[in-house]
């Protein structure tokens, strides 16, 4: 897997006239070499792959980084780095602009005298984007992890239950089955709360006939999975069912029209237009849907600006809402594969109005 990753790196960088890169970024070192641990730096040479780390993983970065020279670095790494690129002949080193600090590059300046160093942005993002079968196997396992989650919690809501307290419920069925931990912090927002597209679970108690919207995932062998349902707790009222429907309506409206070649913005209008032809426009105003993966928010995203196109491969959500404050707010969000001929949609729970009580 890695050794593929890195021949597509390569071919970016010549393509920018780039003879190496050193790849600080977590994700991104793990993306292309494989290696979990939680130090190290990963460059690319015109003829070597290296993995610079510390004693604490020269046994493990082998085992999980099979096509590279794995070095323990010296105590200021950027030793190392200018060591090896002295035998390579280099003299130019592109560097993730977006995961270096300033006070870093001042650093790697002042380390690799003689070395030019240029910036990238979103080198191996681009990469990443698109989703081997490999990944695409461990999304929807992560993404049925959260389906399973959610049923879980249905069974046990009830009112006078705290969100925190059914957060927490949640993180702990999802790692004992199987996550790592939770993708982000999980959001639980009931009653007038629900109005807030990121209510992280608080001290509230769920009470009687209102939104109670669940927003969460399961991160799992290194990717994430996102979903979000809203139900209600009680007798829902009219209101509860008019907002209900109509984002249930748009995103409905947007599985069943995106396809490969829209761009980001054409998929957002899909939700956008149907929210603000029933006049909530206003009450809509984050984008329809964002990239994820190893990331929980990555590219392309479905936005307003965004004019990416979408290609086979790419996976993102489609999450419309609408926000009214003092009353509630709805969010649906399920996962999706850009696929050949439309789309797959990775997560399974039904979506029809579920009302508990």
């Amino acid at each position: 897997m890695s050794a593929a990753r890195v021949t597509q790196l390569r071919e970016q960088l010549a393509k920018q006239g780039i003879p190496a890169v050193l790849i600080g970024s977590s994700v991104n070192r793990r993306y292309i070499s494989g290696f979990t641990g939680s130090s190290g730096m990963v460059l690319i040479t015109p003829q070597n792959n290296y993995l610079l780390t510390d004693f604490r993983y020269m046994t493990q970065a082998p085992q999980q980084a099979a096509s590279y020279q794995v070095v323990e670095h010296a105590p200021k790494a950027l030793e190392t780095v200018r060591e090896l690129l002295d035998a390579a002949g280099v003299k130019e080193l592109a560097f993730e602009q977006d995961h270096v600090t300033y006070a870093e590059y001042a650093e790697w300046t002042k380390s690799l005298p003689g070395i030019t160093l240029r910036p990238v942005s979103g080198l191996i993002e681009q990469l990443r984007m698109i989703k081997d079968e490999d990944e695409l196997r461990i999304m929807q396992e992560a993404a049925k992890l959260a389906d399973d989650t959610f049923a879980h919690i249905l069974g046990l809501l009830k009112p006078g239950m705290r969100e925190s307290d059914l957060a927490l419920e949640m993180e702990v069925y999802m790692r004992s089955h199987g996550a790592t931990s939770s993708s982000f912090d999980t959001i639980v927002a009931s009653g007038e709360r629900s109005a807030l597209p990121h209510g992280v679970a608080s001290d509230r108690i769920v009470g009687v006939n209102e939104f109670v919207k669940f927003d969460f995932g399961a991160y799992y062998q290194g990717y994430c999975s996102d979903l979000t349902r809203t139900v209600v707790v009680g007798k829902p009222s009219d209101k509860h069912v008019d907002i209900y429907n109509i984002v249930l309506e748009a995103q409905l409206h947007c599985l069943a029209n995106i396809r490969p070649g829209m761009t980001g913005k054409e998929a957002d209008a899909l939700t956008r237009d149907v929210i603000t032809r029933y006049g909530y426009g206003d009450h809509f105003g984050h984008g329809t849907g964002h990239g994820l993966g190893m990331e929980i928010h990555e590219a392309p995203r479905l936005s307003k600006l965004s004019d990416t196109i979408l290609t086979p491969g790419m996976t993102v959500t489609v999450e419309p809402g609408i926000y009214i404050p003092g009353f509630g707010g709805v969010r649906i969000e399920d996962d999706i594969v850009i696929t050949d001929s439309g789309i797959k949609i990775l997560t399974a729970y039904p979506k029809e109005l579920i009302t508990l009580g």
